[in-house]
């Protein structure tokens, strides 16, 4: 069995990385993301690499291995590529239009849904029926898709509603007469 945890997390030209106490701290051209460091897993910053490796061998300290070295790698790509999570609206009058640091949400209800655009995430309308979220923040990306998507989940008849990019809706047959 391959272990996740036991891959050292290359670090790119242009990407600087470095432990401060119990945060590590990872620079590069898309800006800079902090992790706070667990105490089950030590973390080692040599010949452009982060490795990751349990603190000791209890059950608590392998469990955190993979999954630190996972956050590790996610400061990393975030720093350099960035995330991108896509929305598509679906729906009769269901539209979406990004205005400054709001997003304007027409999804059938008796007014407009106005989503504030927190601080790091960027938000873009190609069409009215697209939502490109981008970030460096893999966590901040998702939470931001998940609230948008909250407003009105894709429903199994018809599909209407906001569904990530690529999500297959289970779709339901109608009453029978």
């Amino acid at each position: 069995m391959s272990r996740i945890g036991k891959k050292p997390v290359a670090i790119p030209a242009g990407v600087t990385a470095a432990i401060d106490g119990r945060v590590l701290s990872v620079k590069g051209p898309k800006g800079t993301l902090t992790l706070g460091l667990e105490e089950e897993v030590t973390y080692a910053v040599e010949d452009g690499q982060i490795q990751v490796l349990p603190a000791n061998e209890t059950k608590r300290a392998r469990s955190f291995w993979g999954m630190q070295r996972t956050l590790v790698q996610n400061l990393v790509t975030g720093v350099t590529e960035g995330f991108t999570k896509t929305l598509n609206i679906t729906g009769v009058g269901y539209r979406a239009n990004s205005q400054g640091k709001n997003l304007k949400l027409q999804l059938g209800y008796s007014h407009d849904v106005d989503f504030v655009i927190p601080e790091g995430i960027e938000i873009k309308t190609p069409d009215q029926t697209t939502v490109h979220i981008t970030g460096i923040d893999k966590q901040k990306v998702g939470q931001v898709a998940a609230e948008i998507r909250r407003w009105r989940k894709p429903e199994p008849y018809k599909g209407k509603g906001i569904k990530y990019a690529g999500e297959f809706i289970f779709r339901k047959e109608g009453k029978k007469k």
